[in-house]
Parts: structure tokens; sequence; C-alpha cells
């Protein structure tokens, strides 16, 4: 018996008929590796992506096995080659609409004026930082200005590191902080009021506590040379710690009615994501969703894994749906 492994076409022909097995939104690291695994399970995969991978500034991608202080374009590059090795098209584009169509499946609406359409969807669409309003933080992030010591720990080890406390976090980003260097001031900025065990706790890992709100960044010649508080006082730092709130990339995806939820770190609202399951099941059947945009604070290896994941279980579901359609087309006087 021959086996049809291609895109499903309506009876008119048209280019715009054309039914991929799964359109996937986003090409960072959960979205290409999700393509690669169903490419070489021989589905036809079209990967949307707007490139606005949120690590871009970043100067080198870390604590991934194989590919340790990789910069972030030479690893895209390196995957898109895979990808394309086993037959995943890309188009550059964003997406503006998306919705089930009559016929059950989906329709994928593009700012290059296209449509596109699929059997089964893959969000893979990151995630937004939304920054602490402080002039300077947004214009050394991923630079200077840092969030994960995973990501940046070992290349600023034994500086001068400052945390810009927003919530609660950030007294155990101040002490998470300390494993990499011993010289940790907590600014409490906007947080709240330091108690008594809070003080013993960051006295006992030797993290200083300046008190007042930070008015801005203290920059020049292309780096942060300190940080400037509202009454004028100055202390210098070489990079600053903040915590981001991570926002699930979800524009002109509103019309797949994806359930998503708030992520809270030591009681301080984090962000939002989307809700889902391990193998990166959704609320709305036939969308599966991988990386940042569930897992908020996943690192580039775990958001590969999970889009091998989704991948794995995505092309079950298909698996499932075509032995049902070809049990019934076998069925007598059917």
């Amino acid at each position: 018996m021959e086996h049809k492994h291609h895109t499903e076409r309506q009876a008119t022909g048209g280019q715009n008929d054309l039914v991929h097995d799964v359109v996937i939104v986003g090409g960072g690291a959960a979205g290409l590796n999700a393509a690669l695994t169903l490419g070489r399970a021989r589905r036809t995969v079209l990967l949307v992506d707007a490139g606005r991978q949120r690590n871009a500034p970043a100067r080198g991608m870390h604590n991934y096995l194989g590919h340790e202080g990789i910069a972030p374009a030479d690893f895209l590059a390196l995957a898109q080659r895979e990808a394309a090795r086993f037959g995943t098209r890309t188009v550059e584009a964003s997406v503006i609409a998306a919705k089930r169509a009559g016929d059950g499946h989906f329709e994928v609406a593009l700012d290059n004026g296209t449509v596109v359409r699929a059997r089964r969807l893959l969000l893979a669409t990151g995630l937004v930082d939304e920054l602490p309003d402080v002039p300077g933080v947004a214009e050394r992030w991923a630079r200077e200005v840092l969030h994960c010591p995973y990501c940046h720990g070992w290349e600023v080890r034994d500086q001068a590191i400052g945390v810009l406390a927003t919530g609660p976090v950030g007294v155990e980003q101040a002490l998470l902080w300390s494993q990499w260097s011993d010289d940790i001031t907590l600014f409490t900025h906007t947080g709240p009021q330091l108690d008594d065990s809070a003080r013993a706790r960051l006295a006992a890992r030797d993290v200083r506590v300046v008190e007042g709100e930070v008015s801005r960044l203290d920059i020049g010649e292309d780096r942060l040379r300190g940080v400037v508080l509202g009454d004028g006082r100055r202390s210098e730092v070489s990079h600053l710690v903040v915590a981001p709130r991570f926002n699930a990339r979800m524009e002109g995806l509103a019309g797949l009615d994806v359930e998503t939820t708030e992520l809270r770190i030591f009681g301080q609202v984090a962000g939002r994501h989307v809700v889902a399951t391990p193998q990166g099941a959704t609320s709305t059947a036939g969308v599966y969703a991988a990386g940042n945009v569930v897992s908020l604070t996943e690192t580039a290896i775990g958001s590969a894994a999970a889009g091998l994941m989704a991948a794995a279980a995505l092309n079950l579901d298909l698996i499932t749906e075509d032995t049902q359609r070809a049990v019934a087309a076998a069925l007598p006087g059917v």
C-alpha cells in the first residue's frame, strides 16, 4: 500500500487551498526543534517566523550542551539549515489573525497578505520581556542588564553586580547571584520593605543593601558604569540584575481562544503564559504550544526539548486522525 506524505489539497487545487500538516508559529529553539522532529516524521511543515527572537541581543547562549557560548544568530542559522534538510519551509512574516475554519482546518492570516492552512498549529512564539521603567535599563538589556545567572553568571563572575528590587523576588535574586560574586548590592527601589528575616539572610551572604528609589542608570563609553538614586547618590556596578515581567507573545492569536494564566514567583506576578500539558496540548483542540510561550522561565535547551515533545505528541495526534479516516474509508457502504 502506498503511504502518502504530503499536504492535503482541496478539490479546487489552488495554492491558497494547500493544507499543511502543521504550521509552526515562531522560529526559536522550540519552533525549530519541532520543525526538525516533524520533518523527520515526514510531515509537511510551514514555519512562520517574524524574526523577533528574545535572545537576539545576547552575545552568546549558555548551558546548551554542544553549543556552549554560540552566538544566537549562528545557532539559528545552523538550526534553520537542519530543519530545511527535512522539508520545512519557512516564511518571514507575522501572524495577524488565526482561527479554525468551517472545515475544521486552521487558517492563519499573515502580514504579507497570504492565508495559510493547517491541520494542526504549534505555537512557539516565545515571550515579551517587560522591563522596569528606569532610564537606561532597556538600552543595556542583555548586555549589562541581566536577569538569569544560569545564562550570564559565569561571564560576570566576581564583578560588582547590583540587583534592582521591584518586588519580593529581589531578595531571592540577590541571594542567588551571590553564588557568582562576593560583590552584590541590593537596591530596594520599589520593592517591599525588608523585614528582619530578609536582612539577616542578605547579611549572611554579605549582600549590601542600598535604600531608596533608583532614578536612572549611569551609562558611558557604551557600558553601564553605575546606578543613580533619586537623591543623587551613585553606586558603581558593572552589571544590574532586574526582574522583567514575562508575557507570552500572543499577537494575532486571540481567535484560537487558547487559555492563559498568570505566573507567580515568590508571590509576585511575573507574567502570563499559555496553559499546556507536558506534551504541549493547549485548551484548544489541535493547537499545541512549546517553549517560553508555555514555560516563561525556560532556557533555550529546555525550549528545544519542549519542541520535540510537542512535535511527537502532535504527530501521534495526526496519526490517530489518519487512522480513523482510513478505517472509515474501508468500511462497507461508507
